[in-house]
């Protein structure tokens, strides 16, 4: 009598265990393929931010050691002009690029963190992702005012300047730009959280840097080298209400509690 060979298939306990084991292999690959990615758009993040901090030096050295204006706001004979470090927006919302664009190849894509996909906060820029330290190195101009003499108060006339280079002795220690980042979104201006030189806590608040690169954000110092920082500060004027919003801690924070990572001084 021939022998009948009988072919046992899969249990359900055998089918669902080898499901399993295969969707935790498509989990860790993803993870890993992602994680790659990160580090890639980390890299990229990085390069970038040296671009803009050669750019500035380049600028620096051209306008006599003034660094790019952070933001100026100019009456022209259509409406108010607002001239951003990285873009300019004319009176009918028109976009172009900002002060650096002279001193870069690649206005658009250095001016871009790879990383961050959200919209701006400021006006209709569209360089979104990296900030400039406002505090201390980039000119602050207000709105338009009309003086007391009756002439129109704009542009560099009505700025708070900068510190020059020659008044730079940390620059190893100095933050120049990076990512920025706040609840809203990304920010363009990096303010020192100390508040003595804005003296508005929202303001400085709202000027923090985003920690997006799995949980570093990128730094270019003043002295041209770019790194990581992994540790966020909460400042030293920190309230839960200043930390919730507009901080949105802790996806953003401050390099130092004081003003050390960006006062050159």
């Amino acid at each position: 009598m021939d022998r009948v060979t009988v072919r046992r298939g899969f249990t359900l306990v055998e089918a669902l265990v080898s499901i399993g084991i295969v969707t935790l292999l498509l989990s860790l690959s993803l993870s890993g393929v992602e994680s790659v990615r990160e580090s890639s758009r980390g890299s990229e993040c990085g390069a970038r931010l040296r671009q803009l901090a050669v750019a500035a030096h380049s600028y620096s050295n051209a306008f006599r050691d003034c660094y790019p204006p952070a933001v100026l706001f100019e009456v022209t004979p259509t409406g108010v002009r607002t001239v951003a470090w990285d873009f300019v927006q004319n009176a009918n919302g028109e976009v172009s690029p900002g002060p650096l664009w002279s001193f870069t190849d690649h206005p658009y894509r250095t001016q871009q963190c790879p990383a961050f996909t959200g919209s701006s906060t400021f006006g209709n820029d569209p360089y979104t992702g990296f900030n400039y330290n406002t505090t201390f190195i980039g000119a602050e101009g207000s709105w338009p005012t009309v003086g007391m003499d009756g002439q129109v108060l704009a542009g560099w006339r009505s700025a708070r300047r900068g510190l020059k280079a020659s008044q730079h002795r940390r620059c190893a220690e100095t933050a120049l730009f990076g990512d920025g980042g706040w609840k809203g979104g990304a920010n363009k201006f990096m303010r020192a959280p100390s508040a003595t030189v804005e003296m508005d806590l929202g303001v400085v608040y709202a000027g923090a840097q985003a920690y997006r690169h799995q949980g570093c954000t990128n730094v270019a110092w003043l002295d041209g080298h770019v790194s990581g920082v992994c540790q966020q500060c909460k400042g030293v004027h920190a309230t839960e209400a200043m930390i919730d919003s507009p901080l949105g801690w802790p996806a953003n924070g401050f390099l130092s509690d004081d003003d050390s990572a960006y006062d050159p001084r």
